[in-house]
Formats: C-alpha cells, sequence, structure tokens
C-alpha cells in the first residue's frame, strides 16, 4: 500500500545574500503524522515553515503539497502566489506562523469575524464554534490585548482553523508558555489529529512536551535537515539496554533464560543481543556466557534518554521541556 503524502519537499533553500537559511532540505510529512520539527532558535525552521505555507519563496528546490508539485523558484512573492501551481492547495493549510497579527483594542469574535468576512466564508456561525473549540468563548469583551500568552496562541491556532484545514503548520505554539498553557495546547494538537483528523507540522525546541504527541521527527541543524525517523525509532534509539556481541546467539539466549530468567531481550543482529533489563548483573551474565562456553566479543551498556540523544544531536543549549 502506498504512502500517502502532504508535504514533500526536495533539496529545498533559501538564501540570503551568502547564507543559507535553509539548505538543501528533502523532508517527507505523511497524511496523519504529528510531524515535529526540532531546532536550535536559529536553526531555519521559522524560514523553511514560511517557505511551505507560501509566505516566502524558495532560492532553490521544489514543494509538494498534496501531491502537487511546483518548482518555480527566485521569482517575486507576488509573482510566485500568482502563478504556483500549489497555490490552490494552499487553500487547505491552516498556518500560524511567528507572532499572529491581531487587533489588539478588539475581543477574540470580533478578531475573528474579521479573518472571517476576509476569507469570504459565508458561515456565519464559524466563527463562535472556533472559539468554543480553542476554550476561549468565555472571553467575553475581553480585549486582546489583556489576553495571557496561552490564550493568544488558542487565538491564532483559532485563526489558522477557521477554513477547515487539512494540514496545519505551527511554529513554536508552546513558546513562553507556562505548564497549563503548554498542556492546554498539546491536548489541543491530539484532538485536531485524531477527532478531525487533521495532519500537523509543527516546530518546537522544547523537546519534553514535543515527544508527548510527535508522530514522526525532523531534525533540522544550521539550515539542513539532519534526520528524519519516526518516535518508534526514537525510543528504540533511546532505550538503555546491555548490549553483547557473542558467536552464539542462541545459546547465549537459553542461557538468559534458563540461568537468569530474563525474557526481555532481542537479536537485532546475528551475533548480537540486547537485554533490556538486569543491568546490575552484567559481569555475572558475561560470565556465564563465559563458563558456557561462548566467545565474548563485546559487552556494553548503550542508549540514554530522550534529553541526552537531542542533546548529542543538536548541542547542549536546547531545552527539553521534560518536567513540565
Amino acid at each position: 500500500m502506498s504512502t500517502e503524502y502532504v508535504l514533500r519537499t526536495q533539496n529545498l533553500t533559501k538564501t540570503y545574500g551568502r547564507h543559507n537559511a535553509v539548505d538543501n532540505v528533502s523532508m517527507n510529512v505523511r497524511k496523519g503524522d504529528i510531524y515535529g520539527l526540532i531546532g536550535k532558535n536559529g536553526a531555519g525552521k521559522t524560514t523553511f515553515l514560511k517557505m511551505v505555507a507560501g509566505l516566502a519563496n524558495p532560492t532553490q528546490g521544489t514543494i509538494e503539497l498534496f501531491g502537487k508539485k511546483d518548482t518555480r523558484t527566485g521569482r517575486t512573492k507576488t509573482d510566485w502566489f500568482r502563478k504556483s501551481g500549489v497555490e490552490l492547495q494552499r487553500k487547505r493549510i491552516g498556518c500560524l506562523v511567528e507572532e499572529p497579527g491581531y487587533y489588539p483594542g478588539m475581543t477574540a469574535l470580533d478578531n475573528l469575524e474579521i479573518v472571517r468576512r476576509n476569507l469570504g466564508i459565508t458561515e456565519k456561525d464559524i466563527t463562535k464554534k472556533m472559539l468554543e473549540f480553542v476554550k476561549l468563548s468565555d472571553a467575553g469583551k475581553k480585549k486582546v490585548r489583556n489576553f495571557s500568552m496561552g490564550m493568544k496562541q488558542r487565538l491564532g491556532i483559532a485563526v489558522s482553523l477557521i477554513r477547515n484545514p487539512d494540514f496545519l503548520v505551527l511554529d513554536e505554539p508552546i513558546n513562553g508558555l507556562d505548564p497549563s498553557g503548554i498542556k492546554e495546547i498539546r491536548d489541543l494538537m491530539i484532538t485536531l489529529n485524531r477527532e478531525r483528523q487533521i495532519t500537523i507540522l509543527i516546530s518546537s525546541h522544547i523537546l519534553g512536551e514535543l515527544s508527548k504527541i510527535a508522530t514522526r521527527y525532523g531534525i533540522i541543524r544550521d539550515g539542513a535537515l539532519v534526520e528524519e525517523f519516526d518516535a518508534e525509532a526514537l525510543e528504540d534509539r533511546c532505550k538503555r539496554c546491555q548490549k553483547v556481541v557473542v558467536d552464539d546467539t542462541a545459546r547465549a539466549a537459553k542461557i538468559l533464560e534458563e540461568r537468569f530468567g530474563i525474557r526481555n531481550y532481542d537479536v537485532p543482529d546475528e551475533h548480537v543481543i540486547r537485554i533490556f533489563e538486569r543491568y546490575d548483573e552484567a559481569e555475572r551474565i558475561n560470565s556465564a556466557f563465559v563458563m558456557g562456553g561462548i566467545a565474548l566479543r563485546e559487552s556494553m551498556l548503550v542508549g540514554q534518554d530522550l534529553e541526552g540523544y537531542f542533546m548529542d544531536l543538536l548541542g547542549s543549549d536546547i531545552r527539553t521541556g521534560i518536567g513540565l
């Protein structure tokens, strides 16, 4: 069964002067994903999302949305919007990139009503439905200038949802929020993805929170996409275990089960066993292998926690958000 992609980019690049803010990024976002784009501040996340949303045109490379590809680059922004082959597909996108633009002296309802009219949406009740969905219906006559950061973010998400998009692009939506605000946005993302079947591309540098919802990850560093992997692969990479390299995995497995009662292990390679319990008995296990006539070539504790893994990829100044 073929995979259906909402977004695919090929060698997407954005150059400012001699600097590549985004450098040959080839990304694949599948239908149904909550795709976490991870990188430090200044890594190129926002610039990439702007190109996807049509707010900036690439210097080179291609963007494919819902199977429609456009290869035009280097044009003015006006020409890009008018002639782009993916223009119609962008109407299926809701985006919240950088700080949303509001009328601070107006209410949330009035702000949404302006957006509704500008987009030509005839369903008048949609504004109230959106406010109810993002839990702002009780904001009443409170002006946006008096909103908390979390309330402003939820209003921005309401704006991005007003056209009932199939694909949501969010740039650092939990940045600057307190723990309760982070939880509200996280729960909202899960609801949108699972109940409304909306594919989500979300950038962040708060890894602990992103790891609670993302199904797929892309790591961006200095404008380049370092790696893409699924949540299952991340869990596997971070799983702590005793890794042993032996000449006979079948005999080694028998010793683990019969001598130590260990069942939580796997054999990813014909000479490798990974043991996911009883790390404090590593020396006894190694001795048992040797006494059993097994050639023990290597034995070590491997794997690390989420924080350590991402720090290795991106550097120690990135936030994990763990414990929020």
